[in-house]
């Protein structure tokens, strides 16, 4: 109690005095000197960290240097004088601040303690203190400086002697509260700084993240799980030195089973169902994102790994044969790489069902299929076999679009399109195709049935035609081989007219009786071109409602643009689409256009100067006959309309990786609408944009050219040279096979080469220690044949000595061995 009053009385001054926060300041900072005791300097710590609440910008520009020097000196010796300064630092350096200009404060105070590094120094030092208080306050004020001057604090880290020691330590705290903090922490200490991104790995930060996420509980962890997956992710994303070492350890295959996915699944072998169906919430699906997010690192890497293809058949599971939600479906789809590397039509999957009216709880197995199949039936008819496709929201139409850019990309090689498009032919002896295909089927759709247009079914032809078109662009033998496709007749549509895989063949139709005067089968380009003329028929009626003509003119857009794909530098299926009707199609759907209608008019003009410019085979309508109807259109109207709709926000607004489109509100909102907010549409894919937007210029030229010219020089290839250029393509597909094949025999003879020298010097070095061993083992006989002469020698010597005196003693020495003496005397 007396300490209280004396402290009081120092800071209460001359009895009577008004007394100012400044003054109070001002001896609080006279009090933090090192001269005065420790509980002094303790209670003077106390007393500002209650003024800085109120008094920040007085206490920053008076006590700031003073509470560093008592951080340096005091902190690690004293827990509770620790304590308070870093909290008033804590204080004094937040940016969050409601106060007025309590921001600018914190960064001005943040740069005070940052003007050296001891002080930073220190705070990772103090971090290592098992005291709770103390190193919990110390990473609050850490990730407070992080935030606010973010590049400073990693320099200094970098230079901190206990810097990466610490970070680890606390990592391994048992306490949850610190290690949540210190989870926060590390992420933004890590954030762009590629080197402490590498001290902190090669310091086990792996181990300790993956072990907190496995004490979590795994994907069915909550926050600290995704913390800890979030520096994972960090640690590797842009680092190849991080992702190089991840890959060698025994934590690179444990990422696939965080799913329950299980690392080293045949390809034969299907899918455990403990993984396919599971519970989700929306925790474990952004855990689940951001395993998916590590998983896409190394499976869009370079870098080759046993484990990565386990990664790819992970992600082909989620997408085509598990219950996982429609976001993770997404983003599995777009982490497969473009140059996909691996058979979709090799891969088995078993695909489930959900039982309606059972919430998701329980689930029907479906046939095994191909992945290649599943991935048409899921971007044609949409997740679960269209079960949702009428409501089209935008997630479900990322999912089916992205599954359309997988095929894309898969069916880059000519001989895969080449062997899709030749699958629908007709076999020999048969007129039409007895097996419809799904992509088929989903092209040949009626257009409507007594209920009226139906808008799933809309969506799943627009996706067929996307999916048909990645099939024959640019590839003259495709297109040959579509021209031959004639489709069994379609008969009147059921209620449920998709099917899976599973299911086998579409449903049979059901037995008619057959006309005396049966009309020959179509071709599928007159079909097309049979379905183009009745939606614009359609679309024209005057008792349809806006919404519809909507509908009718995605519809027309989709068969346009798959028409204008394939009749480009293909002058055979220009003249069949001639003589199926189509020039008349489209100069009345030209000159029926209206002002607020660009796209259906602009497309319709596009697909015209098409027809003109490639119309190079004999038939009943050539350029001639199409010269003066471009005329009497004007080509000033016509380019017009391309120009239109060159400027519409439907086509500007597609990019490489958007195509979904929010459907517009309605002026008028009603409670109908409030379910449709989410819904969107599909107007064009990237891949068409990029070819109109590569053409457009082209056609424009195309409609000033003679019907005698032979083609526009700057109008791009003719089809012979289309031909010529195809024809070297494949020589030079070939040759690069070829030099993959050479390059290959050669790395091998270079390893095989260099085994061999590695083998020859091993025996070199043998033989050169046999010689080495020889030579030495013949120097020693030498030497004792040396030794074994000068032994002799005085042995001999001995013995004539032996002699003389056995002569001068009087004794009988015998004549052997005077003739010895005498030979040896020779």
């Amino acid at each position: 109690m007396e300490f209280f009053s004396q402290t009081y009385v120092a800071l209460r001054g001359p009895t009577g005095q008004v007394q100012t926060p400044a003054d109070t300041i001002s001896r609080l900072v006279d009090r933090l000197s090192p001269a005065t005791l420790l509980p002094d300097r303790r209670a003077a710590v106390l007393a500002l960290k209650g003024l800085s609440r109120d008094c920040k910008e007085d206490v920053g520009d008076k006590a700031l240097p003073g509470l560093i020097e008592v951080l340096a000196n005091d902190a690690e010796v004293d827990a509770d004088i620790g304590k308070a300064v870093l909290e008033t630092l804590h204080a004094l350096c937040d940016t969050e601040d409601s106060t007025p200009n309590g921001k600018a404060l914190g960064f001005k105070h943040s740069d005070a303690i940052l003007a050296n590094e001891k002080s930073v120094h220190t705070l990772f030092a103090l971090v290592k203190d098992t005291n709770f208080y103390t190193r919990y306050s110390s990473l609050q004020l850490l990730s407070t400086l992080l935030l606010n001057r973010r590049q400073a604090v990693q320099s200094y880290f970098l230079t901190a002697p206990a810097g990466p020691g610490s970070i680890i330590a606390v990592l391994d705290d048992k306490r949850e509260i610190i290690r949540n903090e210190a989870i926060t922490m590390v992420q933004t200490l890590i954030s762009q700084s590629v080197e402490i991104q590498k001290v902190l790995t090669f310091e086990g930060a792996f181990e300790k993240l993956f072990g907190i996420v496995t004490q979590e509980g795994g994907i069915d962890g909550g926050l600290v799980t995704r913390g800890a997956l979030t520096c994972v992710d960090a640690l590797l994303r842009f680092n190849s030195s991080n992702q190089s070492y991840f890959r060698e350890t025994p934590l690179f295959p444990i990422v696939s089973q965080l799913l329950q996915f299980p690392p080293n699944i045949r390809l034969a072998d299907p899918a455990p169902q403990e993984f396919a169906l599971q519970f989700w919430d929306e925790q474990k699906t952004l855990n689940a994102s951001l395993i998916v997010g590590i998983m896409g690192i190394f499976v869009g890497s370079k870098g080759s790994t046993t484990q990565v293809p386990a990664f790819t058949r992970c992600f082909i599971e989620i997408a085509l044969a598990s219950n996982f939600p429609t976001s993770l479906k997404v983003q599995v789809l777009r982490l497969l790489p473009p140059n996909i590397n691996f058979s979709l039509s090799d891969i088995t999957v078993t695909p489930y069902m959900p039982v309606p009216e059972t919430n998701g709880e329980e689930w029907d197995r479906l046939e095994p299929a191909s992945a290649l199949d599943a991935l048409v039936e899921l971007t044609i008819h949409g997740e679960y076999n269209g079960q949702d496709g009428a409501k089209r929201s935008k997630e479900g139409l990322d999912l089916r679009t992205s599954a359309a850019a997988v095929f894309e990309n898969f069916v880059r090689k000519e001989e895969l399109r080449l062997a899709i498009v030749q699958a629908m032919v007709p076999p020999e002896g048969s007129e039409t195709t007895k097996h419809i295909t799904p992509l088929l089927h989903a092209l040949t759709l009626p257009l409507a049935s007594s209920g009226g247009l139906d808008p799933a079914n809309v969506t799943s032809t627009q996706l067929a035609t996307m999916l048909f078109s990645h099939l024959l662009r640019s590839s003259p033998r495709c297109k040959a081989a579509a021209r031959l496709i004639k489709p069994e007749p379609s008969h009147a549509p059921t209620e449920n007219t998709f099917f899976v895989p599973a299911d086998g063949a579409p449903p049979a139709a059901p037995a008619e009786e057959e006309d005396l005067e049966k009309d020959p089968p179509q071709s599928l380009l007159q079909i097309l071109s049979e379905n183009l003329s009745l939606a614009l028929l359609s679309r024209s009626r005057a008792d349809t409602s806006d919404r519809e003509i909507r509908e009718w003119d995605r519809l027309v857009i989709s068969y346009l643009a798959l028409l204008s794909q394939w009749l480009w530098e293909d002058p055979r299926s220009v003249r069949e689409f001639l003589e199926a009707g189509g020039l008349s199609v489209l100069v009345e759907a030209i000159n029926q256009t209206s002002e607020v209608d660009t796209l259906v008019p602009g497309m319709c003009a596009f697909l015209l100067g098409i027809c003109y410019e490639f119309n190079r085979e004999a038939g009943e309508i050539t350029r001639r006959t199409i010269y003066p109807i471009l005329g009497r259109l004007g080509v000033d109207n016509l380019i017009g309309q391309m120009t239109r709709f060159r400027e519409d926000d439907r086509f500007r607004a597609i990019g490489p990786d958007n195509i979904v489109l929010t459907y517009p509100a309605p002026v008028l909102p009603t409670s109908t609408n409030v379910a449709s907010r989410d819904e969107a549409e599909i107007w064009f894919d990237w891949a068409f944009v990029d070819f109109w937007k590569s053409n457009y210029y082209a056609i424009q030229r195309a409609f000033s050219t003679e019907p005698d010219q032979t083609s526009s020089k700057s109008s791009g290839p003719s089809a012979e040279s289309a031909m010529l250029i195809e024809s070297l393509r494949d020589v030079i597909r070939k040759q690069s096979e070829e030099v993959d094949v050479l390059q290959k025999k050669l790395k091998d003879a270079t390893a095989s080469q260099s085994q061999e020298v590695a083998d020859l010097k091993a025996q070199l070095q043998a033989l050169s220690s046999q010689v080495q061993a020889s030579e030495d083992k013949r120097k020693e006989v030498e030497k004792e044949q040396e030794d074994l002469l000068v032994l002799l020698d005085e042995v001999t010597n001995k013995r004539k000595k032996d002699k003389e005196r056995m002569r001068k003693a009087g004794l009988e020495v015998s004549e052997d061995e005077d003739d010895d003496e005498d030979d040896d005397d020779e």
